[in-house]
């Protein structure tokens, strides 16, 4: 049986909802709530994905009754229902953009955006894009772009990435990456630095297998080519270089200490050798010029030095990664980037996709391709029309925080609502129409306002010679309120031009004045398709419109997107 909240559950969610509209004057965000439910009901986590909706629901309510009564009408329902939730806690203003970042007084930061170039970015991708950048430019910094693309047999690169991922990139700020960086443009480097450990005596040339190195790792002890000397190790890394050593043979490896407490960082691997005359580089200047390869950990600890990043913001997943970094850091006697981490941020509706296993269901027809609507990818976002200025405003209001946060689509929407609201005209959309004779007094056009904030966006005339509309079937079996037109009855029979009653209030077209058309609903299964009939317009492809009663839709070659409800 699907779990539903109980009553005390449901009073829990409405009251933390209300208390979120009156702290933050009618702007509530679903987030912060679900955060404060599963903060106080811990038995409550394995629900998110059906909390979550109802969360949505009641803050939208909440938001509406505080903008609509007033924030003393909130506080005068909590104070006799919650009071609990108003002790302590004034109004406060929400807190405006990022947290304060340390930079010393005159510096100019610089920060990095490092996706891998195995396909266009996603809906998770962006908030790397967003958060560096949106620092970079409130600080006067440097915003790299640097493509991580040293791995050719795991994660191998898409070369129409190259090409995409900077558009992308500039599409969501707004403006372009300062510089872009190519790791496998700067191989040399990376050797340099290599020569540098094994000279020095802090890197070594490993050549145990895998599985003999981790019985040394979990034994806590050194590996016997631990001990090699500078030049046996420099004679091992030529055999590297030259291809006398064959993938699997050899690999440099970090000195640290083998006894360390995470077993991660104990002599971490700092590069191999690739296959890459089988498998070469996808960039044709690349191709099988190198043998060996940087493993990530080093590559992006010497490209961050190399190009002077000063701060460095990911996930708390690569917290190991900075450990390991810092190690390598503290040979070369650097000093290591500030860094900050965020948690993870899981939206229910989209699960887990990975740029892999998206690939494949590309590749296998389930999506039609990267910019497939139901995808969490920039592309698949941009056809169903969230703005760039939403998601900006989804990441930076959750801001950088390392507790894991679980939110709705719909938070998401609503961000897009705000922006598009003012600028989407309305249209009216019928489906699974069925046909309504009106009798009695009916003039034969009728003028409907574009928008109904937005006077100067003109009016739709809609032909009512003849005086036939379309209705949805579902609703033809009652009196009803054609919007903005007549009360009719369930005949057709117009009975007042005035609201005269509590009737329900319907959408409708006339016949004259639309045509046949689709509405495409963006299922997680399926791109569900509803045949439909559309007032009449000369809108042109790419339009945002309200379909009202329905939601926001963009229109496409082959009907109305829906964008969200």
């Amino acid at each position: 049986m699907a779990w539903a909240p109980d009553e005390e559950t449901q009073q829990l969610i409405w009251h933390l909802a209300l208390q979120n509209a009156f702290e933050y004057e009618g702007k509530g965000a679903v987030g912060s709530v679900i955060g404060r439910i599963m903060s106080t009901r811990a038995d409550l986590r394995q629900y998110g994905g059906q909390i979550s909706p109802i969360v949505a629901q009641m803050v939208q309510t909440a938001n509406t009754l505080a903008q609509e009564q007033g924030l003393g009408h909130i506080e005068s329902i909590l104070s006799s229902e919650a009071a609990h939730l108003l002790e302590g806690r004034k109004k406060q203003e929400k807190r405006e953009g990022l947290p304060q970042l340390k930079v010393p007084d005159g510096a100019k930061p610089v920060f990095r955006f490092a996706p891998n170039p195995n396909g266009p970015l996603s809906f998770g991708h962006a908030r790397g894009v967003v958060i560096n950048g949106t620092y970079a430019a409130e600080h006067n910094g440097t915003l790299i772009l640097r493509f991580d693309d040293t791995d050719t047999t795991v994660k191998p690169p898409s070369l129409s990435a190259y090409e995409l991922i900077p558009k992308e990139v500039e599409w969501l700020l707004g403006r372009p990456a300062d510089r872009i960086v190519l790791a496998s443009d700067r191989i040399q480097h990376y050797y340099e630095h290599a020569e540098k450990m094994l000279t020095k005596g802090f890197g070594y040339v490993c050549e145990c297998t895998a599985e003999t190195f981790r019985e040394f790792r979990e034994a806590k002890s050194n590996c016997p080519c631990r001990s090699k000397s500078v030049e046996q190790n420099k004679n091992g890394w030529n055999k590297m270089l030259d291809g006398t050593f064959k993938p699997g043979d050899a690999v440099v490896r970090v000195k640290t200490d083998m006894t360390l407490k995470n077993p991660a960082l104990r002599d971490w691997p700092a590069l191999r050798l690739q296959d890459t005359l089988n498998n070469p580089h996808p960039r044709p200047s690349i191709g099988s010029t190198y043998k060996v390869w940087p493993l990530l950990d080093f590559q992006s600890a010497v490209e961050d030095r190399l190009q002077g990043v000063t701060h460095i913001i990911r996930g708390k997943d690569l917290m190991d990664s900075t450990r390991k970094q810092t190690l390598l850091y503290e040979h070369f006697g650097w000093t290591y980037p500030e860094t900050i981490y965020w948690g993870r941020v899981k939206v229910h509706e989209w699960g887990g996709f990975s740029t892999s296993t998206m690939r494949a269901s590309i590749e296998s027809g389930v999506y039609s391709g990267w910019d497939d609507p139901r995808l969490p990818t920039i592309q698949g976002m941009q056809t169903r029309g969230i703005q760039a200025e939403a998601l900006r405003n989804f990441w930076i209001e959750l801001g950088v925080t390392q507790k894991d946060i679980s939110v709705p689509l719909a938070t998401l929407f609503s961000h897009n609502t705000k922006i598009i609201d003012e600028k989407a005209p309305r249209l009216s959309f019928v489906r699974d129409p069925v046909e309504i004779h009106l009798s009695g007094d009916v003039q034969n056009d009728v003028e409907l306002p574009r928008h109904p904030n937005h006077p100067d966006m003109g009016v739709r005339t809609i032909s009512l010679a003849p005086p036939t509309v379309m209705i949805e079937a579902a609703d033809s079996k009652t009196k009803y309120r054609l919007k903005e037109f007549v009360d009719v009855d369930e005949l057709g029979a117009v009975e007042s031009i005035e609201r005269s009653d509590k009737r329900p209030i319907i959408q409708w077209v006339s016949l004259t004045s639309s045509v046949e058309s689709t509405l495409i609903v963006p299922l997680q299964e399926e791109l569900k398709r509803i045949s439909g009939r559309v007032e009449t317009n000369n809108f042109p492809i790419g339009t945002i419109v309200q379909l009202e009663r329905i939601g926001y839709a963009i229109i496409t070659g082959d009907g109305y997107l829906l964008m969200h409800e």
